[in-house]
């Protein structure tokens, strides 16, 4: 019985006639186009999942370290309103393709990266989603171990077995496992339903910050805990540190503004997401307010920038303790599933379509990203959390540029939707590749690698070139953008350009298809 499981065979999943590919090989059911009946998010469902997500530890926590680098409170909050700002216009941007298309971000990349290079992207995402997942996944455990404290006070004396070169302690070990296993079957609810956990979240944390960050201005008034509060770096550091500090907002969320059509391919119509330019900017920088608010009064009543909020909530009694470690419990549940495992899985259901759906891709995004990296020393201190940030950008701000000088610009919303699920058609480019992307990749990534290995490494020195990886995601984005439009309008790919768009494969050839497909399937 084992050894049958052992199989590839066995693993295969139940064959289903793709709609566009042209054999079962290339998609699933997952990968195809969305029908009309799976087609559910209104407006009101992006509302929802937009308040929700809002309310995640990631953006306290990029706010409230923020200061622990040397900015004010104002110039912290600034950083965070640009950049989400920014950031919203290229959600909407690409959002509005995957409502346009009903197809998800690996299958979409393929018309500006060409086939076969589209997966280089692809790849990097899911790494960059697999690491995303562990770090929020560490932080529920941090809540976790906040509430088993507020319950059972001794339990902060449960002896450590292992080493202090880990990262964590045995009580940690614990708390992270717990949170894992609350976390997994909530993973496997489907995309169409998951909207509803949003809504519950979008309801209940909320209330329970505002009660928080009513709570530390009452404690302590603003006039004490933020009106004689001063930057601690002045000059040229300054102003470096405010552009990396933007940038470190911008890759607060740099990975859903590429993977954003994996969302709003089940909306049902386009103009149900153009709420997010709105709700962006605004949630994100209420969110980053509240962290900063209640990090500043942590400054005051316990001498500690308390940038990590479960630190700062275990200086308080049992009772409020508990239910402000539930609201971050909750709040990064919707959060992990919604920006990491999900995307993990889409794009692991790309490179094996004919073994992993969304949900086997859920799975082992839990498995590899919950347990194979080590999140907790990302987090060890907020240095390292905004190095780690802005350090993934010099990617994925390339990625979001190319996506939409592609889409709007190149091809001004002129795509074959059939074409993308075909390995020989027309976005086949030279060999899969289309260079110019590679080319426009190469100008916008390599430059940031020196500040990327200075900051990871101070001792290196690099100069004044650290400073392109300060604005590293923005630098990508317009410098990859720019390349790719101008070397597609000198050196254009015709065999790609059409004069409408074409969402299905016409009846005649549809026939075609299905044929080869059932008569493979019968081989």
């Amino acid at each position: 019985m084992v050894a049958k499981w052992l199989k590839p065979s066995a693993w295969v999943l139940e064959p289903a006639q793709s709609t566009l590919a042209p054999t079962s090989r290339w998609s699933n059911k997952d990968m195809d186009p969305v029908p009309v009946h799976l087609r559910t998010w209104t407006t009101w469902n992006y509302v929802a999942y937009w308040i929700s997500d809002a309310a995640n530890l990631p953006a306290w926590e990029l706010a409230s370290s923020m200061l622990a680098i040397g900015l004010n409170w104002r110039q912290a909050l600034a950083a965070i309103a640009v950049g989400h700002t920014i950031i919203a216009v290229v959600m909407v941007l690409n959002g509005t393709v995957g409502a346009r298309l009903h197809v998800g971000f690996p299958i979409l990349n393929r018309s500006s990266f060409g086939f076969w290079f589209s997966y280089f992207s692809v790849i990097s995402r899911v790494i960059l989603a697999l690491f995303w997942f562990g770090i929020q996944t560490y932080s529920g455990s941090e809540c976790v171990d906040q509430m088993i404290q507020a319950i059972w006070p001794s339990a902060v004396r449960i002896p450590n077995h292992l080493s202090s070169s880990a990262g964590i302690t045995t009580r940690g070990m614990m708390c992270y496992f717990i949170y894992w296993v609350i976390q997994f079957p909530i993973m496997l609810i489907s995309p169409q339903r998951i909207r509803y956990f949003f809504l519950f979240k979008a309801m209940i944390v909320p209330a329970a910050w505002l009660s928080i960050l009513i709570w530390a201005m009452v404690k302590v008034p603003p006039s004490i805990s933020l009106a004689n509060q001063h930057a601690s770096v002045s000059g040229s550091a300054l102003v470096w540190a405010w552009f990396s500090s933007m940038n470190s907002a911008l890759g607060n969320y740099a990975t859903l503004a590429v993977n954003i059509p994996d969302f709003t391919r089940y909306a049902k119509n386009e103009q149900a997401q153009y709420i997010q330019a709105i709700l962006i900017p605004t949630l994100f920088t209420l969110t980053g307010f509240v962290g900063i608010a209640v990090t500043s009064v942590g400054q005051v009543l316990y001498g500690q920038t308390l940038w990590d909020p479960t630190t700062l909530i275990a200086h308080w009694d049992r009772a409020p303790k508990f239910f402000a470690a539930l609201s971050y419990l909750i709040a990064t549940l919707g959060t992990n599933i919604s920006a990491n495992s999900l995307s993990a899985a889409n794009d692991m259901m790309v490179l094996f379509p004919k073994y992993i759906n969304i949900r086997r891709g859920q799975i082992l995004c839990a498995i590899l990203g919950g347990w194979a990296l080590a999140p907790w020393e990302i987090l060890a201190s907020a240095p390292g959390f905004l190095n780690f940030m802005s350090g993934y950008t010099i990617f994925l701000g390339p990625f979001a540029g190319i996506m939409v000088a592609d889409y709007w610009l190149v091809h001004k919303c002129k795509v074959d939707v059939p074409a993308m699920y075909d390995h020989k058609g027309r976005y086949r480019y030279w060999h899969g590749l289309n260079w110019r992307v590679a080319v426009a990749l190469l100008f916008s990534v390599f430059p940031s690698f020196p500040g990327l290995i200075s900051s990871i490494n101070p001792a290196v020195d690099v100069g004044k070139s650290i400073h392109v990886f300060d604005i590293a995601w923005l630098y990508g984005f317009f410098t990859a953008g720019s390349l790719h439009w101008s070397l597609s309008t000198l050196f254009p790919a015709r065999e790609t350009f059409m004069e409408s768009a074409v969402m299905e494969i016409s009846e005649s050839e549809n026939d075609t298809d299905s044929a080869s497909v059932n008569s493979k399937r019968e081989v």
